[in-house]
């Protein structure tokens, strides 16, 4: 076995060497093209080798930072405050907290029934504290009295309340509207840089320099942009959520107006 192995081996290669030493294939390679020699003075001249253009504009995060200098402050600030009051509002204005469920129903139930007396009422205000409770407590206080004096004791806690509740709504809006203007003075600022560069230089009137110049510039707008776009997005979805809230309220207190109030007290004690 190992003779006829080492037979087609030797074989093998006798084919492979008189392919190779055919006619036909030396024909094949004298047909081929010869390389055309490239003169020594011309692959030596500056314009043989045409350098690559390398893009001055960025493309990457770093690079973006890097070419927006000291114009990235103001950026990276107006982002920070645009997620630490964007937090605080999710967190300050969530349903659960601003009217609790458990607490309005049974609350509500006690008034309907009068099963509760003003200082209880009052007490489960206190104890609970949350805005809703809050303005609760501001009607309690008229326990008894004519429903209008009820109802503008809730209207004065409720305003409160919703100040409170749209405390720093004005940061976001503040800065959903300074952004872009930073970018544009950035921009502005910047291409007065690239035109004086280009004109101070001896390559005048360069299309390629000039776009590169202006580009840089529009890096600023573009920051101001991304930062304005998600402020003014989560400003309009908590300013819809304040309002959502600021009436459900006035529906709740209204109800407790039709059970505290005079008319309303009168009108049990007839049943």
């Amino acid at each position: 076995m190992e003779q006829i192995r080492h037979f087609l081996i030797a074989a093998g290669l006798m084919m492979c060497f008189s392919l190779c030493s055919s006619p036909y294939v030396f024909a094949q390679r004298e047909t081929e093209p010869a390389p055309i020699p490239v003169a020594p003075e011309v692959a030596d001249e500056p314009g043989a080798d045409i350098p690559v253009k390398k893009s001055v504009i960025p493309t990457t995060p770093s690079q973006v930072v890097t070419a927006l200098g000291w114009w990235g402050l103001p950026f990276g600030l107006a982002t920070l405050i645009s997620l630490w009051f964007s937090t605080e509002r999710l967190v300050v204005l969530r349903r659960a907290r601003v009217i609790p469920k458990p607490f309005v129903e049974r609350f509500l139930h006690h008034l309907r029934e009068g099963t509760i007396e003003p200082d209880e009422a009052l007490q489960l205000c206190a104890e609970n504290g949350s805005p809703v409770a809050q303005i609760f407590e501001h009607g309690v206080r008229k326990w008894g009295k004519p429903s209008v004096e009820v109802e503008q004791a809730i209207i004065d806690g409720g305003e409160r309340q919703v100040s409170q509740m749209r405390k720093h709504l004005r940061v976001l809006n503040g800065v959903a509207t300074v952004s872009p203007l930073i970018g544009l003075l950035g921009t502005v600022w910047g291409m007065i840089d690239a035109f004086n560069g280009i004109a101070g230089s001896d390559a005048m009137g360069s299309p390629e320099k000039l776009a590169a110049g202006i580009a840089l510039a529009l890096l600023t707008t573009a920051a101001g942009l991304m930062v304005a776009i998600p402020s003014l997005i989560i400003y309009m979805y908590l300013s819809g959520r304040v309002d959502r809230l600021v009436m459900d309220m006035d529906r709740l207190a209204q109800e407790v107006v039709y059970s505290i109030s005079a008319e309303a007290l009168h009108e049990r004690s007839r049943q």
